[in-house]
């Protein structure tokens, strides 16, 4: 037995979902943090019900844990939004501050934090780049929950840990988020800025959108597979090196969309369509990451696409989308 008892919030969601078997595997013993979507017995996993945002709540889930991975969030939902990813997470650092057993919160971060594709970049995004919302409740949010973490640090010598992801993927996520249909995951939503006509016709044909940025160049966006996620996190557990930092964490290229619709076009006979945009091109630099904690993604962009492609769904596992994105 590791001696850990680790708390995960957010814990049906997908990178929980992925994160709570390792962490067993380990031997680790696991408290999970559930809110909208009851979790079904699962061995060695202990089971808090509840809201984050209420404090008996935090402070019941909170007690006697040794560590915090805390990965419950919520999207473009302003009526929730700052009762989970601020009240919620103020009552868990609140708890943890005062705690006797916790040895380090981790935080789960996004680089919504730092704009995204919202704001030209001339160098790629280290975590030294300063945070800066794009327009929405949930990038403000992203902001608050890293500021509030440091100011932990700050106040109260809190072991913490953020590890900045961008977008996470798994299994047809990728190949849903280029779909001119109804069903797309995430944005930009390609029917919209082709016309439904188009986007029918495209969505018939199975063509892919080749997403421009706002020079007329293929947009280059990040992207991270949910298993190097949970990789990252187990490699920043109880790792002196990972007190009180933020590391970005993201496949080491992006994505490009013009290479994805060559390759595309090149091994399914799909045809991609150039989609003008107001994106700009970004790269999330993980060098730190790599260096520091000696975590590698295993995924490129290549393993990426074609897993996403590849992908069958099960027919007893239907796609869910908790959040749009």
């Amino acid at each position: 037995m590791s001696g850990r008892r680790i708390l995960v919030t957010g814990a049906t969601g997908k990178v929980g979902m992925n994160t709570l078997p390792r962490l067993l595997e380990q031997g680790d013993r696991v408290r999970a943090l559930c809110h909208h979507r009851m979790m079904s017995a699962t061995p060695g996993v202990e089971v808090v019900t509840g809201s984050i945002s209420d404090r008996n709540t935090s402070r019941e889930a909170m007690s006697g844990v040794t560590h915090v991975v805390h990965l419950a969030t919520c999207k473009e939902t302003p009526d929730d939004i700052m009762d989970v990813a601020v009240k919620g997470l103020f009552w868990l650092l609140e708890e943890a501050r005062q705690s006797t057993t916790l040895r380090q919160f981790i935080l789960l971060g996004g680089d919504a934090a730092v704009g995204h594709m919202y704001y030209r970049r001339d160098t790629p995004v280290t975590e030294a780049t300063a945070h800066r919302a794009y327009p929405g409740c949930y990038a403000l949010s992203k902001v608050l929950e890293e500021v509030m973490l440091e100011q932990y640090l700050a106040q109260y010598n809190l072991n913490t840990t953020c590890l900045r992801a961008s977008w996470i993927m798994e299994k047809d996520d990728l190949r849903y988020s280029m779909s001119f249909g109804e069903d797309v995951f995430g944005g930009p939503r390609w029917r919209d800025l082709v016309g439904a006509k188009a986007a029918d016709r495209y969505f018939a044909e199975g063509a892919v959108p080749c997403m421009l940025d706002a020079d007329g160049r293929p947009a280059r966006r990040n992207f991270v597979h949910v298993k190097d996620v949970t990789a990252a996190i187990l490699s920043v557990l109880d790792n002196p090196a990972a007190g009180g930092e933020t590391f970005n964490i993201s496949m080491t290229e992006p994505l490009d969309h013009g290479w994805v619709c060559a390759y595309l076009k090149q091994t399914r006979g799909l045809s991609g369509v150039p989609v003008a945009t107001d994106a700009h091109s970004v790269v999330l630099d993980n060098s730190k990451a790599r260096r520091t904690l000696g975590w590698q993604p295993q995924y490129d962009v290549e393993r990426l696409v074609a897993e996403a492609w590849d992908f069958e769904r099960p027919l007893d596992e239907p796609r869910i989308v908790a959040y749009p994105g």
